[in-house]
């Protein structure tokens, strides 16, 4: 008998075997606000994911998002010149 896993499931897997890996990040605020940003995925909790971002001029150092957010297309991650979420399901 085989499982199938949710999208959510496989979203967070992918980014767990990438901790510690560079990433490029793309995050719709709304109203038309986009953050770009660069930086190390830092660690993977249950619900949500954190990015520790390069720009040392920034006064934010950390950014998080849930897994839900790259499934809906909300944020877009790049790792590795690939991107995670919804493109490779």
């Amino acid at each position: 008998m085989t499982v199938k896993r949710s999208a959510l499931d496989l979203i967070k897997s992918d980014l767990e075997s990438c901790v510690g890996k560079h990433v490029k990040l793309k995050a719709n605020r709304g109203r038309r606000k986009v953050v770009e940003a660069e930086g190390i995925l830092e660690q993977t909790y249950p619900k949500v994911f954190l990015i520790r971002l390069d720009a040392e001029s920034s006064p934010v150092k950390r950014l998080s998002y849930s897994y839900a957010d790259v499934l809906t297309e909300t944020v877009e991650l790049i790792i590795d010149d690939t991107r995670i979420g919804v493109a490779n399901l």
